[in-house]
């Protein structure tokens, strides 16, 4: 893969990309429609394809919070076409990386030396690729560790680069300003956590001693004497990532161990820590023939509120769920309606939330599950297509719900998505119910 020189950095140099890659995509839409012009039957297929290419180049290059947000938005198959998923899916951990002379420069400037006099050996390729940073592998006395470099610039650009976004989210969502800025204050919050190792470094530390119970996970060891703000050393564990282990054609029993484990990390974070690594892509697992599953990347991770803990997980409770009163109760609290909803909006929104909690929350309402089931997934997308062209979901322009809902439904969708990857059967027993308020 080709490896960049430099990173724009300054403002002025980020937003011209955008400007730069707005005019490509207003050349595809001319060469488009004259084409439709003498094909009245070609397709937007093409045109999805090229502009997906000319994106994924531009944010590949500006990397940080643009190509973060590209790649989150790859893991909702209903947001964007499918060109645009595929390339959006390499931000996870294939990115083009940065050339080794910049390695060495962050060095310098975090440990006043290079990489080299560090560690014993130190490999010029990255392995590794991703939105934010790049992962080499290295070893010292014996230890083969990974160590995870920031790319320049990346911390300081995310306010300015979601500012760049903003525009076109605001279009992309048809939402008023002041409702997006809510949940734009939300992600970027989330993103500058992201950018700080040092905070990521804790947080492993808390979230893998806590989970350390868990039988077939696997945590890396982090290292504060090789580690800066933006630079990060761990163990380097061995295993897959989704699409090359499942090229290995494990067995069903296998897919459903590992399933099984990631089930159980994330239900034990959501009820028992309420503090939740909130990032699951196929780039920050890794699998392993024998079952078991190496957990990497903890630099997105969610605090949940006990307030809308408590509200949000009562829509697992099925009795609150056949009671149309408490459930009324637990959407108000929730944000799920406005103040400026008509009587009618109110009814219909009711009806769509009641047939969307039971929709994502049917894993929950038996012992097991079987994700491998595409029907399950084929009627979520279907339901999402319909609600996108409720004329009064369009027409309304509220922001639905709270802001701690982004990465907790993010969370849960990315858990489907891997599961259903993967093709597990799983046990959804839940460590956690909230009952109804007596």
């Amino acid at each position: 893969m080709k490896e960049q020189n430099n990173i724009p950095t300054s403002k002025v140099e980020r937003a011209t990309k955008f400007v730069q890659t707005g005019a490509k995509i207003g050349g595809n839409y001319i060469k488009h429609y004259a084409k439709k012009a003498f094909n009245p039957e070609l397709t937007k297929e093409q045109l999805h394809e090229d502009n997906s290419k000319d994106v994924y180049e531009t944010l590949s290059q500006l990397k940080g919070s643009a190509l973060k947000v590209a790649q989150m938005l790859s893991q909702d198959k209903n947001m964007l076409p499918q060109a645009y998923v595929d390339k959006f899916t390499m931000a996870q951990y294939s990115a083009p990386p940065l050339s080794y002379p910049l390695v060495v420069k962050t060095f310098q400037k975090y440990f006043g030396k290079s990489p080299e006099s560090m560690f014993d050996t130190f490999e010029r390729n990255a392995s590794n690729a991703a939105s934010i940073g790049q992962v080499h592998k290295a070893t010292k006395d014996g230890k083969v560790f990974a160590v995870k470099i920031q790319y320049p610039g990346v911390a300081e650009s995310v306010s300015s680069d979601l500012k760049l976004v903003k525009p076109f989210a605001l279009r992309l969502m048809n939402m008023k300003e002041k409702d997006l800025d809510m949940y734009m204050d939300e992600v970027e919050s989330k993103l500058i956590e992201e950018t700080d190792y040092e905070l990521e470094l804790r947080r492993s530390n808390e979230i893998s001693t806590q989970c350390a119970h868990i039988t077939g996970l696997v945590f890396p060891a982090y290292y504060p004497e090789y580690s800066s703000k933006r630079i990060l050393t761990m163990d380097w564990l061995e295993g897959l990532h989704m699409k090359e282990f499942l090229a290995t054609n494990p067995s069903q029993e296998i897919r459903n161990q590992i399933g099984q484990l990631l089930w159980d990390f994330y239900d034990f974070q959501m009820h028992q820590l309420r503090t939740v690594h909130a990032d699951p892509h196929p780039g920050n697992f890794l699998m392993r023939s024998n079952g078991s599953l190496g957990v990497i990347d903890f630099g997105c991770v969610k605090e949940i509120p006990e307030e809308f803990y408590t509200e949000y997980f009562k829509l697992l409770n099925k009795e609150v769920i056949e009671d149309k009163t408490e459930l009324l109760k637990t959407f108000e609290r929730l944000n799920f309606f406005d103040a400026e909803d008509t009587a009618l909006q109110r009814e219909i929104f009711f009806d769509l939330f009641c047939e969307m909690t039971h929709l994502l929350g049917l894993p929950f309402y038996s012992e097991t599950f079987d994700f491998s089931d595409d029907s399950y997934f084929k009627r979520i997308y279907d339901f999402g297509e319909h609600i996108s062209n409720v004329k009064e979901i369009k027409d309304a322009r509220q922001a639905r719900g709270s802001r701690h809902g982004i990465y907790i439904n993010r969370t849960y969708f990315g858990l489907y998505n891997l599961l259903n990857q993967l093709g597990a059967n799983v046990r959804t027993k839940s460590y956690g119910e909230v009952a109804i308020e007596v």
